[in-house]
């Protein structure tokens, strides 16, 4: 296995280049898939090294429910620091299994809730909530569906509003909460990968904030929305479901609204900075998946020949 196993672990430091570039160097729509791509991947090594090492941690516990072959001399040689790492592996990957769940299940909580709440409110796409309270956000399920509040759109002028209604159908119809949750799910897997969350949630916006000035035709209009929401709404039920402004550095998404369209380029040119960033996080990955992989297999030929048949 050698080193190969601990650099997911720390790979996902080459990520942090490209979420800060990408915010303002790609296209939204870009930017958004590949730091969930990436982060997801990176993710998934991490997890899966620490789910290795957690193997060899307990094979080294008496009373463990492992062939005795597993815990033999020379497989402990073959594995790196199998005592200090194996063991702080199980901590670890219970605290990582841990921080998954909660998130997975707030998401489903907060989600389920809400559909409970709409069910007997008229609208199949647009539920309009009487409510003092101004906020607006997109649930995810089916064909989805929008949820206002009557202050909300109180605060607004009719141009406005149908900027919001826009900007939360570009949520919607790209199926952002897929986005969100997966980056929210990646950071908890491993904390280094926490900048590629927070530029996700903030090109998701950026992502929506361009499909609505396009369907408007009005940038300045978005901006506007964007700002009054801002000012008016407290938020939305949970981090993985999207909004219009509760979500990201509103005065950046309003200053990249009243500067030019970015341009719709899928990838960028290898001769720019974010160019470079980009092509070093896809080797970062790329070098993740093939070091995760080395160690699993590495780790099955040697437990396969010390279990006894």
């Amino acid at each position: 296995m050698g080193v190969f196993v601990f650099l997911p672990l720390v790979l996902p430091l080459s990520a942090w280049p490209v979420a800060r570039l990408a915010e303002t160097r790609l296209h939204p729509r870009t930017a958004t898939r590949l730091l969930t791509a990436v982060a997801v991947v990176m993710a998934v090594c991490s997890t899966l090294c620490l789910a290795l090492l957690m193997v060899v941690g307990t094979a080294q516990l008496p009373g463990n429910p492992l062939p005795d072959g597993w815990s033999d001399p020379e497989v402990r040689a073959a594995v790196p620091h199998d005592e200090v790492a194996g063991r702080a592996a199980i901590p670890a990957l219970a605290l990582v299994t841990a921080a998954c769940a909660r998130t997975l299940g707030r998401h489903r909580r907060v989600t389920r809730r809400a559909r409970r709440a709409l069910a007997g409110v008229p609208g199949r796409t647009v539920a309009v909530l009487p409510d003092r309270t101004p906020y607006a956000y997109a649930l995810p399920g089916g064909r989805g569906r929008i949820v206002v509040t009557t202050a909300l759109l109180a605060g607004l002028a009719p141009a406005e509003r149908r900027a919001l209604f826009a900007h939360e159908r570009a949520h919607l119809s790209a199926r952002h909460h897929r986005h969100l949750l997966a980056a929210h799910l990646a950071a908890r897997a491993n904390p280094f990968l926490r900048p590629l969350r927070t530029a996700v949630v903030y090109t998701a916006e950026r992502w929506a904030d361009e499909e609505a000035a396009r369907a408007v035709g009005d940038r300045r209009t978005v901006a506007r929305a964007i700002g009054k929401a801002a000012l008016l709404s407290p938020g939305t039920p949970a981090p993985t479901l999207a909004a219009l402004a509760a979500t990201g550095p509103v005065p950046r998404r309003v200053a990249a609204l009243l500067a030019p369209a970015p341009a719709a380029r899928t990838w960028p040119s290898a001769f720019t900075s974010v160019g470079l960033a980009a092509w070093g996080a896809a080797a970062g990955a790329l070098v993740s998946a093939m070091s995760s992989a080395n160690s699993a297999v590495t780790l099955f030929l040697i437990l396969h020949a010390a279990t006894p048949l």
